[in-house]
């Protein structure tokens, strides 16, 4: 069973005000056996479809007839995942509670945790180097042994991800040897990393960073800029010295971060207290763009019987009513 997904532009529900979708303008639905659901969502940041914020109604008519109606429903589209169906090791919008989380990324709060200190790492030693070089476009070309060290490890720790991916679908290096940014492109539309960007806080003169953005499987080094310099300054630092600057080791660590919110979600690291999550959020705010709605994952309910026979909005999170995702494994 498919869902689909549109664009909010009214709303007509018992108990919600009729600017209810001013704020919310996404909208996901699907049919059950005895009734139509609907889930509010945002349209900007991280998507987040509101499980605490559904509606049903016992079926009559069709489904696209009944969002039309209820919620002045355009530009629908089918999702291309099954309802309550995830891919394991890949958050995408319609994941928010942990409990979810880490059932439908099969995943757990140890593992995440060792991730995050990891990055912990990282990130105090870019935070130390803003004490001596200030973040801004003026600055972007310095370059220094302190920031080449950090760019290898930076770009270390993105490989690490990417490799666990590649182990994880079970693939083998394109050159039989080791694996390469050859091996390395295949996750970029897999993982939808070109849909993440980072801005700096308190710093309006450097535009908002996508380290994955350009990705090119037909120079899938080249095209990556920030690995491009960390692999000339990694083998020959005399003639690459200036390839480890401010501009590619803020790269190489943000793409550190988005690797991160790709196997655990943004919230962690946005809503907990500590010193990771207070060294990302000090400096940084990340986001979606252009996200592709038709690859978000659609919560299923079990609706018991009896159940109200007209239309209410209620959430199924608190009331126990949300199913464990069916995990499908992931593949290349």
């Amino acid at each position: 069973m498919k869902g689909i997904v549109y664009e909010v532009t009214g709303t007509d529900v018992l108990g919600l005000a009729p600017v209810f979708h001013e704020k919310y303008k996404r909208g996901y639905a699907y049919e059950t056996t005895t009734h139509f659901v609907h889930y509010y969502a945002y349209d900007y940041g991280w998507n987040s479809l509101q499980i605490n914020l559904c509606v049903t109604e016992p079926k009559n008519g069709t489904l696209e007839d009944w969002v039309k109606k209820h919620f002045e429903a355009t530009n629908i589209h089918t999702v291309d995942y099954e309802v309550g169906e995830t891919i394991e090791g890949v958050w995408r919008p319609g994941l928010y509670y942990y409990e979810h989380i880490y059932q439908a990324l099969n995943t757990c709060e140890s593992e995440r945790r060792l991730n995050e200190q990891a990055l912990r790492v990282l990130l105090e030693k870019l935070d130390d180097i803003f004490l001596y070089i200030e973040p801004d476009a003026t600055s972007f070309k310095t370059y220094s042994h302190k920031l080449r060290e950090l760019l290898i490890l930076a770009c270390t720790e993105v490989e690490s991800s990417w490799v666990y991916f590649l182990d994880k679908a079970g693939v083998s290096p394109v050159n039989r040897s080791s694996f390469t940014t050859k091996d390395y492109i295949r996750l970029k539309d897999v993982l939808f990393l070109e849909e993440y960007e980072c801005t700096f806080k308190g710093h309006t003169s450097i535009p908002a960073i996508q380290p994955f953005k350009g990705w090119d499987d037909t120079s899938p080094t080249k095209s990556l800029s920030w690995y491009d310099a960390y692999n000339k300054t990694k083998h020959n630092r005399v003639l690459n010295f200036s390839e480890a600057n401010m501009y590619n080791v803020i790269q190489a660590v943000i793409a550190s971060i988005i690797m991160y919110i790709v196997r655990y979600s943004p919230f962690p690291m946005q809503e907990e207290s500590g010193t990771f999550n207070s060294l990302i959020n000090q400096h940084f705010k990340f986001r979606l763009v252009d996200s592709d709605v038709k690859k978000h994952y659609i919560p299923l309910i079990e609706i018991p019987a009896p159940f109200r026979p007209d239309i209410i909005s209620y959430s199924p999170f608190k009331n126990g009513h949300v199913k464990p995702y069916v995990v499908k494994p992931f593949i290349l």
